[in-house]
């Protein structure tokens, strides 16, 4: 009796734009020492998962990069403690071992320079107990920057730091909690 095997060999391949992988971010906010501080790089392109690193320099004093949930950004945020300006070069890595680099300067200041007031139309329901105003330093990552429900239709964001340009938007809110969609964003540059 002959016998005859054969193999059957699947061959699993993996196209990764190794070559397009880049930090699109390309600045980040100032800030104030003592003052919350939250800042997002992204990058794209490559394969995830990304490996983040800061590969030259250092992020200011009391603030760290933690990578997102999906690898796709590097999240950064803290409480400056230290007025200074600090410079730093980002990498991130591409699970085909591309590799992107990018460059950032922060300057945390002492004390707030500027202001920025803030007013919006009041919500015709007649549910509404307050607003939360929102920040972001790209148009995209959002933080509540008020620390209870503001009553009136004003708001002054006294943590603006110079040379920096900011996001706002404003939602209601019911007298069950439930938070309405944020409005169209505002777009402030500090001098």
């Amino acid at each position: 009796m002959k016998l005859s095997l054969s193999f059957l060999l699947i061959v699993f391949a993996c196209r990764c734009a190794a070559s397009n992988l880049a930090i699109t971010t390309t600045s980040v906010p100032n800030g104030i020492a003592g003052t919350a501080y939250s800042a997002v790089i992204t990058a794209s392109g490559g394969c995830t998962p990304y490996k983040w690193a800061i590969v030259s320099g250092k992020l200011p004093a009391g603030v760290a990069g933690k990578p997102s949930t999906n690898t796709k950004a590097l999240d950064l945020s803290g409480r400056p403690t230290q007025a200074a300006s600090y410079s730093f070069t980002v990498s991130a890595t591409g699970c085909g071992g591309s590799v992107a680099r990018k460059s950032y300067k922060i300057v945390i200041q002492a004390a707030a320079k500027d202001v920025v007031d803030l007013s919006w139309k009041a919500s015709t329901s007649s549910d509404v107990v307050g607003y939360n105003v929102y920040r972001s330093s790209d148009g995209v990552t959002w933080k509540k920057i008020n620390a209870s429900l503001i009553a009136g239709t004003l708001y002054i964001d006294s943590t603006v730091a110079s040379n920096t340009t900011y996001y706002y938007a404003a939602t209601s809110v019911d007298v069950s909690g439930t938070e309405s969609k944020k409005t169209a964003a505002l777009k402030v540059a500090i001098p």
